[in-house]
């Protein structure tokens, strides 16, 4: 069945959770918490903003209960954050977060590298995630790595990942999100695998997290929009990268994935000159060169007086 490109598609900013993960250098908890907090001025709808993952396992986010106590309520924002378990479900419940997002591979190898046990063993540790988040009436959604490819593996079935979500579905969650950890989709991949979760799990509101890792992540985008997906997650710069997968570079850029969108008509109510600006800042902060272009070029129609550039002589 065919779909219409979406007239509006909600982004969810994963910088600072997934992407300032990957920092070595830790970055001030107030930096994070303004940051955020710009990003919501920015009208950004969604933001995964920590992870209540161990502090011993990820440092850089061993200050999420500083984090989420920190930023403002009461506006259109809602705030995710990650949970590996029970332990961080409650920690994420009693900080009040608007959406737990928990995480499976669709590998063995990467689920084992990443949270170092079975597929089978993290989808039944899902099960008390569902009791701490439906006791505080929060809504949970689920996130699938190496949904188009295992860097240890290579191709994954796309019925396994199918099957995960069909798990997903009968345990109540609200959402499912397919991320390319190592930038392994292509647009056929994203056609195939997208036509089977909807199948699989119809009920489930579908979204997509693309890595730029082989230059096409805004070209998987494009398919996505084909098939009427309009929910995708990007980090601001580009910044982020799994620290358990080989070459994994970062994130499509958030600026980048909001200009492409509204350049094709479709809708995103968040301001690009705003996330442009948050970005250079980011950049400064980690004191390394991102990758986001629109950062550094602006919007097409930006212009330029003539007398900034010299003539050709000759």
């Amino acid at each position: 069945m065919d779909h219409e490109r979406p007239a509006y598609a909600e982004i969810t900013e994963v910088g600072p959770r997934d992407g300032f993960q990957a920092e070595a250098t830790f970055i001030p908890t107030a930096r994070k918490i303004e940051f955020i907090e710009r990003l919501i001025q920015a009208g950004m709808p969604r933001i995964e903003a920590t992870s209540f993952v161990s502090p011993k396992a990820v440092p850089q986010l061993a200050d999420a209960e500083e984090v989420m106590r920190a930023l403002p309520r009461g506006h259109a924002t809602r705030l995710a954050a990650l949970v590996p378990n029970k332990r961080g479900a409650l920690r994420a419940a009693e900080a009040q977060v608007d959406d737990m997002v928990v995480f499976v591979s669709a590998s063995e190898s990467h689920n084992s590298k990443n949270v170092n046990c079975a597929i089978e063993d993290s989808l039944k540790g899902f099960e008390d995630v569902v009791r701490v988040a439906q006791e505080a009436m929060i809504p949970v959604h689920g996130a699938i790595a190496t949904a188009f490819g295992c860097p240890f593996e290579g191709d994954v079935k796309v019925a396994q990942v199918g099957e995960i979500a069909r798990r997903f579905q009968a345990l109540g969650f609200a959402g499912i999100s397919l991320g390319d950890t190592t930038g392994m989709a292509t647009p056929p991949l994203v056609e195939a695998v997208v036509r089977q979760v909807r199948k699989s799990a119809p009920a489930l509101t579908l979204g997509l997290h693309f890595h730029n890792t082989r230059g096409i992540g805004l070209a998987n985008v494009m398919a996505g929009l084909a098939l009427g997906v309009d929910r995708y997650e990007g980090s601001f710069g580009g910044i982020g990268g799994c620290p358990f997968a080989p070459k994994a570079t970062g994130n499509i850029c958030t600026e980048d994935l909001v200009y492409l969108l509204e350049e094709c008509g479709v809708r995103t109510g968040i301001d690009l000159r705003r996330l442009c600006a948050i970005a250079c800042d980011v950049e400064r902060e980690v004191a390394h060169e991102l990758p986001g272009q629109v950062m550094k070029a602006g919007p097409r129609l930006d212009l330029h007086p003539m007398d900034s550039v010299r003539a050709a002589v000759g």
